[in-house]
């Protein structure tokens, strides 16, 4: 059987960038070619982007804020700082290097803000403007890495009910209402433990936070 005629002209990267976005962030694994796309036609290629890095992004940054909302949040502010900034035409590592550093970052910021002391020094690595970071610092890594293991340890030492409670409100975004109806407890009582654990938070992070 003869194998179908191409066209001399036929461009196969013309071809790639003309079909649909989902079907490309499954088939662009090789950031290369989507550097192309972003060159070609930046709308499509933020497209694939996006696609392909939000929901994994979502939820690494859910893993040091507990909370599905701030996580979606942050991500979305990255991106939309990614694309009015028109980063993607001077990041010179990799987009996901850069996407996560610059998640971590912003995660760390929003720690910061919660349960340490605010940003003093403009200098600070961690807290530096996402655009400004995009190399993968080891040393970086390793706070973020050891802030994270604080973070696990302290709502696993929380008091059972109190624990269920957080995780529902933060991890799973149920309102204080909601989570009193399903756990059949006040809402007094939703409420106590979820300054018990956001004190416990303050008190284990606040140094560290610094």
């Amino acid at each position: 059987m003869k194998e179908p005629k191409q066209s001399s002209g036929s461009n196969p990267l013309r071809i790639a960038v003309d079909k649909d976005a989902d079907e490309q962030a499954l088939l662009m694994d090789n950031e290369t070619f989507i550097r192309i796309i972003l060159k070609d036609d930046p709308e499509k290629g933020f497209a694939v982007l996006f696609k392909k890095y939000y929901g994994p992004l979502c939820s690494h940054a859910t893993r040091f804020v507990y909370s599905k909302e701030i996580a979606q949040d942050i991500v979305s502010e990255v991106f939309l700082n990614f694309w009015n900034k028109q980063l993607y035409l001077s990041v010179m590592s990799t987009f996901r290097a850069y996407l996560y550093t610059a998640v971590r970052n912003s995660a760390y910021n929003h720690l910061r803000q919660e349960f340490g002391e605010r940003q003093q020094e403009s200098g600070d690595r961690l807290a530096a403007a996402p655009e400004l970071v995009e190399d993968v610092d080891p040393q970086s890594i390793l706070l973020l890495s050891e802030l994270m293991t604080k973070i696990e340890r302290a709502i696993e030492s929380f008091p059972p009910q109190c624990q269920k409670v957080f995780l529902l409100s933060r991890y799973e975004g149920r309102k204080n209402r909601e989570i009193a109806d399903e756990l059949q407890i006040r809402l007094k009582t939703v409420e106590a433990h979820m300054m018990k654990a956001l004190s416990i938070l303050k008190k284990t992070l606040s140094d560290y936070l610094k």
